[in-house]
């Protein structure tokens, strides 16, 4: 079993009229070269649904240097339809990280929650939300 130090929450970097299914990013991924697929072990659709990745016991391709302690948890969205970087998170969606990482921190109690431009090199807004301050509680 691995050892999980991080929960490293991302977004799917999608419009609000397009998709990110975990089938449609397995595809992305396999065209990238990445051969087991999708880099992710979980998916969040905007309706709440969680849809299963690349399994926990494989270790992920979601965030450089960290991949081998870590769940990658992405959530579908991310983006305004300009294309700008904005919390699209759905009610639905927000709910069912809530109950998505009650469960991971379960399985991985010293596992500490962050999101992915919470890393010092990453230069991006994935998430696009403050995802330690949100799951503090947690």
């Amino acid at each position: 079993m691995r050892t999980i130090t991080l929960i490293i929450i991302h977004c799917s970097a999608v419009r609000p009229d397009q998709t990110s299914s975990a089938a449609q990013i397995d595809t992305w991924h396999r065209k990238q070269g990445w051969k087991l697929g999708i880099g992710y072990h979980y998916v969040v659709r905007r309706d709440g649904q969680i849809e299963p990745g690349r399994p926990e016991y494989l270790v992920g391709v979601h965030c450089l240097n960290h991949n081998r302690h870590s769940i990658g948890v992405c959530y579908e969205g991310g983006l305004n339809a300009k294309g700008a970087a904005a919390d699209t998170r759905t009610p639905a969606q927000k709910h069912a990280l809530v109950a998505l990482l009650r469960s991971l921190k379960q399985d991985y109690p010293d596992a500490r929650i962050i999101g992915h431009h919470d890393l010092p090199w990453v230069r991006k807004d994935c998430p696009c939300f403050d995802a330690r301050a949100e799951y503090a509680e947690l």
